[in-house]
């Protein structure tokens, strides 16, 4: 397999683990007024993410510094033709962070409802458009003879592109139901049970609907399996739900997401970036960097990688015990 081949393969698998992590994330912000029904109920779900949320950001942070390495031409378009969807998620992320941080550090109900609307928003905002974004990738974008994106923002809401901005919002909200089911105990899981089989078969629906579309107008024929796979996972899920079988709910959502990315990714391939001139697409050869560069960065990932996803392994099998309300000592304002 050739560097830049192996390179685009790898990039495919950080996004995943994003995808995945990052997913339930996403998930569990979105669902927090809803299961969260008191102060400290609300801190008890944020609670579920809280010891990992920003070691899963990290892999988006590993999946861009990748791009801009492995292949700077893909990254300049990507990130100049995407600038105003991209800012809006990084603001988004933002805003999350610091309102995971800053909600119980005044003893001000206000203070506490504020920071977890801005928590909701920088969970929701992304979840759709990173699904807008990974449409648009697949479907193609207007570029010029230098790969310089001519398009408006207007102009990548197609309704491909929003369909897919639905699919993953669904997802990840079946994601993060179905996370903090696994995470608590009481009423809390039993809330989050209900919601996860109220979203389970719609997003078996749209996720396929999208899949299938992606397929039948973008793909090529040996992702037929996998969208027949991601059909079964998110099937297997919502069967796991209805039994209260969690755990094995959050395996199938797991590979369900995965899936994705590999059907998304699949469908891509030669190209990073097509146009839609394909005369203009960015490939996997021509946004490629030197092989001098893509055989250091290789070197590099051998050596690191398994420490990286040990050291994370290790944090998730600490932070493996449920969150109860009972447990939780009395933050700011929550007395």
């Amino acid at each position: 397999m050739e560097l830049n081949t192996l390179w685009f393969c790898l990039i495919a698998v950080l996004w995943t683990g994003y995808l995945v992590l990052e997913g339930f994330d996403f998930g569990v912000g979105m669902w927090l007024s809803v299961l969260g029904r008191t102060p400290a109920e609300r801190r008890a779900v944020l609670r579920t993410i809280g010891p990992v949320w920003d070691g899963n950001e990290v892999w988006l942070l590993t999946a861009g510094g990748a791009t801009f390495a492995a292949f700077p031409e893909w990254y300049a378009t990507l990130f100049s033709g995407f600038y105003l969807p991209l800012f809006l998620i990084l603001v988004a992320l933002i805003v999350r962070g610091v309102g995971l941080e800053f909600r119980s550090k005044l003893d001000s109900p206000t203070w506490q409802r504020r920071w977890e609307q801005a928590i909701q928003v920088g969970s929701w905002l992304p979840a759709l458009l990173w699904g807008v974004a990974f449409a648009n990738i697949v479907r193609g974008v207007p570029l010029d003879a230098n790969h310089q994106f001519t398009g408006t923002f207007l102009g990548l809401l197609s309704p491909f592109a929003l369909l897919g901005g639905l699919a993953t919002t669904l997802l990840f909200l079946s994601h993060g139901a179905v996370f903090v089911a696994l995470k608590t105990q009481g009423a809390l899981r039993t809330r989050a049970l209900g919601w996860a089989r109220r979203v389970a078969l719609p997003t078996l629906a749209v996720s396929g609907a999208f899949g299938l579309w992606t397929q039948v107008r973008y793909s090529v024929a040996w992702t037929w399996p996998v969208l027949g796979f991601v059909a079964l996972a998110l099937a297997a899920a919502a069967l796991s739900v209805w039994r209260e079988r969690e755990g094995w709910a959050f395996t199938f959502n797991c590979l369900a997401i995965a899936g994705v990315v590999v059907l998304l990714f699949g469908s891509l391939f030669p190209d990073v970036m097509p146009a839609l001139e394909p005369a203009h697409s960015l490939t996997v050869h021509n946004a490629s960097s030197t092989p001098y560069t893509l055989r250091i960065m290789t070197y590099v990932a051998v050596a690191l990688v398994p420490f990286v996803l040990a050291y994370q392994g290790w944090t998730y099998w600490v932070f493996r015990q449920r969150v109860t309300v009972d447990d939780l000592t009395p933050a700011l304002g929550e007395g």
